[in-house]
């Protein structure tokens, strides 16, 4: 007799929104989902193309110019999905997908409605604005999989995914969240129908709409693939996984084809745009690998992300980099104790929903790296009354990550060696043995990259 539980519930694939952003796209990933049918796959997708952003754009419209420039943007939103499932979905104007597309645009419109006299767009209905993107994309792609002959079925991720109240950034409540999804995909899945679940959204206990952040998706998937305990998790996105650096910023770069659950969680951290830096603990909890991998070319070299990685000669895996951060320096006066200075800092950071990238504290300093805020003065401002502040713009982040940075000797002294004298804001060490980053100013970020990578992987078996 099988062990079902190692056969039955095998892979979630999910699909980014660059990579699913037209016809031609929707049919690949079709395509790609149908091939591993055998697999018994879990679906799951993004907003398409630019959608959260487009409606982002009329969220905000509506607070900043009139209500026809809000209506306006949404139509664009709405021809766009229109025009697609058009092309996708025989008979569209009679079918389930137009009622349900239909039905998104009408709520979309009640939304916007309902922020007359706004001066500012609460996080609430921001949430429950952009996950109409999700929800959208996911009846496109369930009625175009069922036109090439797959037996689907959509679920709403809001009935699965439940979350604290904290929007634009939730936290999932694992042990409702697991229980959700195994009590609803579980009999979709053994029943031989492909779920088809949106990324990105959740929903509180009492139903009030969330969303996970950005990249959020990648989460989603990895919280389904851990409640059902996968064989595989798959990202299929605009690129084949993690590189040596950002190709944007180093066109030297190539594929990283190994890394450990611990080097790709230290690279989304600080800065490779690839996932969500919290997909990897429900991956790692039950040793799911993870693979991220290019539609266009999907016999492409990828990265897979697993337990047991192997790592080549060099010390660093990729070089990770973040810009538009400011360094924010704090010399507390002489009566604050220190302890009560991190609660106060902490506290006003979580209030403004600012998550440092990095912190330093000596005996008469606190150093912290965070993305620059639209309010530098009110920063400036809060914190002023614990002691001397000093805010320097401008700033970005160099990460070097990898598992064999730690039996390095030396590893510090030999970056900084090869930096050629170029001045560095601020060292952060030890934290974790595994990175080694460092703050410069911005303009030096594409340089410094293209020297550190010269010397870890040119000519070296990475």
């Amino acid at each position: 007799m099988k062990d079902e539980s190692r056969w039955i519930f095998v892979i979630v694939m999910k699909f980014g929104g660059t990579s699913i952003e037209d016809a031609v796209s929707i049919e690949r990933a079709a395509e790609i989902v149908r091939s591993r049918l055998y697999l018994r796959p879990v679906f799951v997708n993004s907003a398409l193309g630019k959608t959260t952003r487009h409606l982002l754009a009329a969220a905000q419209l509506r607070i900043t110019g009139t209500k026809q420039d809000a209506v306006s943007k949404l139509e664009e939103v709405e021809r766009y999905h229109v025009d697609l499932a058009r092309t996708l979905v025989p008979n569209f104007e009679r079918s389930r997908t137009a009622a349900r597309l239909k039905e998104y645009f009408d709520t979309l419109c009640r939304l916007l409605d309902d922020m007359s006299g706004l001066s500012d767009l609460p996080l609430q209905t921001q949430d429950a604005i952009l996950a109409h993107g999700e929800l959208m994309a996911t009846a496109i792609m369930a009625a175009s999989f069922q036109e090439r002959g797959m037996d689907v079925e959509l679920l709403d991720a809001r009935n699965l995914i439940i979350t604290d109240d904290r929007f634009t950034q939730a936290n999932p409540i694992e042990e409702i969240t697991y229980q959700r999804i195994r009590e609803t995909v579980h009999p979709v899945v053994t029943s031989g129908r492909v779920p088809v679940i949106q990324g990105f959204i959740g929903s509180t206990v009492e139903g009030a709409t969330t969303t996970l952040g950005f990249e959020g998706s990648d989460y989603t998937a990895a919280l389904i693939g851990g409640a059902l305990g996968v064989s595989d998790i798959q990202l299929w996105k605009d690129v084949g996984g993690f590189m040596t650096a950002d190709p944007s910023v180093y066109e030297g770069a190539c594929v990283v084809e190994t890394l450990t659950f611990e080097e790709a969680e230290a690279l989304s951290v600080f800065g490779a745009k690839v996932l969500h830096p919290r997909t990897v603990e429900p991956a790692r909890s039950k040793g799911i690998p993870v693979h991220i991998y290019d539609p266009e070319q999907p016999d492409a070299p990828c990265t897979v992300i697993a337990k047991d990685a192997k790592s080549g000669t060099s010390p660093v895996q990729s070089i990770a980099c973040k810009c538009f951060l400011c360094l924010l320096k704090l010399r507390p006066h002489r009566k604050v104790v220190l302890s009560e200075l991190l609660k106060v800092i902490a506290d006003f950071l979580d209030q403004k929903q600012i998550i440092p990238l990095l912190m330093m504290t000596t005996k008469d300093r606190v150093l912290l790296a965070i993305e620059t805020p639209e309010d530098t003065q009110l920063l400036i401002d809060n914190l002023s009354h614990l002691g001397d502040v000093c805010v320097e713009m401008g700033k970005a982040s160099v990460s070097l990550v990898g598992e064999n940075i730690r039996k390095t000797d030396d590893f510090p002294a030999t970056v900084l060696q090869n930096l050629g004298g170029r001045r560095v804001d601020g060292i952060f060490h030890g934290v974790s043995p595994i990175h080694f980053t460092f703050i410069v100013d911005e303009s030096e970020v594409a340089s410094v990259v293209a020297q550190l990578h010269a010397f870890f992987f040119e000519g070296k078996d990475s």
